[in-house]
């Protein structure tokens, strides 16, 4: 039996692939017409441009006739990949040698650098007042809050004890007859050189760091280089007692001198237990604030001025024990005068209640950033001056 093919067999010719999609420009010059799979193989691969065509590349110009493909459509290239950046190549050595990022804000880079260390100050001039939270921070600027961490750093005890201290100065001066007009000389012969003496050591390093060492158990580290909350408390009662009439003004250092200490202590043991109002403020601490101002309202108009008093001066009190509702709104209302005013016990009631939403909501608001030593006495006196001059 012969195994020689026939005419009729199949052909001596060898097995050719389909032809390729339409080859782009570099390809169209080498292309040849029919290639064998042998010499496909053998063929090197040349880098070429991927072209989305789908009318071109899918079909062919007979319809219902798909043309084949050849090669893969994969955009990554045939090259072999290469290994990862060595050690000492001028890349790595770039990225070693990049400067620091620019400051994101709030005193902190953009980029860390991986260790350990405190942000960088967001001004050249030093930290500012929006680098710290109310809060105490535990960075260590000041040397007697590392030796004193409880007493002094966490819970300020010399702090509050000043600024307790302060309120009862004030009722004192007020049982020896002292007018407010007579102390805001004094408040504002202590405000400039305060404030100088602050300028200074802002200015001056080693008058800075005598600064720290003799008063640094009254700073909160957030003033080491920011100003100090004295010149804003000294303003802010220099404010209220200078424009406002002697009560309003007598109230609103006391509810700066109790109400923020209680805000303080209370939000610091508890806050973590309630809702936040805002950065640095709990609902606990906006209560006490709160009990404090109603507490203070009835020491001075419920106990003090009855019990002292008279003093000189006390006949330009804004509140004389009575509270009504506006002639307007009695007149358009059509209730008497006597209805629509209250005395003794209830009018004092409501005042107290009034003083202490006055002292916790100025407690609670921020303006502009300010320090609360002068938003809380300006904005309770303006809030009781107000409700007095409405209803007293």
């Amino acid at each position: 039996m012969s195994l020689r093919r026939t005419s009729s067999g199949v052909p001596d010719t060898p097995r050719v692939i389909s032809p390729s999609p339409t080859p782009s420009e570099p390809d169209s010059q080498a292309y040849n017409g029919p290639t064998t799979r042998s010499a496909a193989r053998k063929r090197a691969p040349m880098p070429h441009t991927l072209e989305e065509q789908a009318d071109e590349d899918e079909y062919d110009t007979t319809p219902g006739r798909r043309r084949s493909r050849t090669r893969s459509r994969s955009p990554i290239d045939g090259r072999k990949m290469s290994r990862m950046t060595p050690r000492n190549s001028s890349q790595a050595q770039a990225i070693k040698t990049k400067a620091p990022g620019k400051p994101a804000g709030n005193g902190k880079l953009a980029t860390s650098n991986g260790h350990l260390a405190p942000p960088q100050p967001s001004s050249p001039s030093g930290w500012s007042w929006r680098d710290f939270s109310r809060s105490p921070s535990p960075l260590g600027l000041i040397p007697i809050h590392r030796e004193w961490r409880t007493f002094v750093h966490k819970h300020e005890v010399p702090r509050k004890a000043l600024h307790v201290s302060i309120g009862f100065f004030v009722a004192w001066l007020y049982t020896t007859g002292t007018q407010t007009s007579s102390v805001s000389p004094y408040l504002m012969a202590a405000l400039v050189p305060i404030a100088t003496t602050d300028w200074l050591r802002h200015k001056y390093e080693p008058v800075n760091r005598l600064y720290v060492k003799l008063l640094g158990a009254l700073m909160r580290e957030s003033e080491y280089s920011g100003w100090n909350g004295v010149i804003f408390y000294l303003f802010g009662a220099w404010i209220v007692l200078y424009f406002f009439p002697k009560d309003v003004g007598v109230m609103s250092v006391l509810l700066l001198s109790w109400c923020d200490t209680a805000a303080s202590t209370f939000g610091r043991l508890w806050g973590r237990y309630t809702p936040r109002l805002r950065r640095g403020k709990s609902l606990a601490g906006s209560l006490a604030a709160f009990l404090v101002g109603v507490a203070t309202s009835y020491f001075f108009y419920g106990w003090l001025v009855p019990t002292i008093g008279p003093m000189p001066g006390d006949e330009s009190f804004m509140f004389k024990g009575a509270l009504s509702l506006p002639s307007a709104l009695t007149d358009a209302t059509g209730i008497s005068r006597n209805v629509a005013t209250v005395t003794g016990p209830l009018a004092l009631a409501v005042m107290s209640l009034w003083s202490g939403f006055v002292a916790s909501a100025s407690e609670v608001v921020d303006m502009f950033g300010w320090d609360d030593n002068l938003t809380i006495p300006v904005l309770s006196g303006i809030g009781i001056w107000g409700f007095l001059k409405t209803f007293a």
